[in-house]
């Protein structure tokens, strides 16, 4: 066998071989994108379970006499922003990611000031209609927690295969951009200070 033929051959195996992890990357480049976007849906949907909450939870607290005005506008107001920031299934870049999580942490943070506001209410926390709220949205608030864990756990997963060779070579050329995480908010890292002397 000459020398040319064998180099022709050797050139055709790494062709087939290349062409072989491309189509098998490929694939599981397909599998891992359908995973973060069925974690992503359901984020969405936990997230959408507690802003169907909101209107039965002010509902409920302006049956409560001079309950403050301004704290349920915040509310109302934050919950019309977060439901109105969609970011599609196809587009999870870490942009679109910061911005959806920026309106939720507004909007949770609304209903913190809402829940704090009314422990200065004794006959409204004494309701059995805002109680059962009060524990369905801790619920939702846990189950979302869980389901951003999913998520990042999915998109670690994708982000990672992507950009291994030889994926990271063609990746962005077939449509497969790295996806965002949702990360901790601004202050997370800094443990609460405890004072036992008060």
């Amino acid at each position: 066998m000459s020398t040319r033929n064998i180099v022709l051959i050797s050139i055709i195996a790494f062709i087939l071989l290349l062409g072989g992890c491309g189509c098998s990357g490929y694939n599981s480049l397909v599998d891992k994108d359908v995973k973060v976007k069925t974690a992503w849906a359901n984020v969405e949907s936990e997230y959408q379970r507690r802003s169907d909450l909101i209107p039965n939870l002010v509902s409920t607290v302006k049956g409560s006499a001079n309950f403050e005005q301004e704290t349920l506008t915040g509310v109302i107001n934050a919950r019309s922003k977060a439901t109105g920031i969609t970011v599609d299934a196809n587009n999870l870049s870490p942009e679109k990611i910061a911005e959806f999580q920026k309106a939720q942490n507004e909007l949770r943070g609304a209903l913190s000031r809402l829940l704090v506001v009314a422990e200065q209410y004794p006959d409204l926390k004494s309701t059995q209609a805002f109680r059962d709220l009060q524990t369905q949205l801790e619920g939702t608030e846990n189950r979302i927690k869980t389901s951003r864990k999913d998520f990042n756990d999915a998109v670690g997963d994708y982000n990672s295969s992507r950009r291994k060779f030889p994926m990271i070579i063609i990746s962005n050329l077939i449509g497969f951009p790295e996806k965002g995480f949702f990360e901790a908010e601004d202050g997370a890292e800094k443990a609460p200070t405890v004072d036992f002397t008060k």
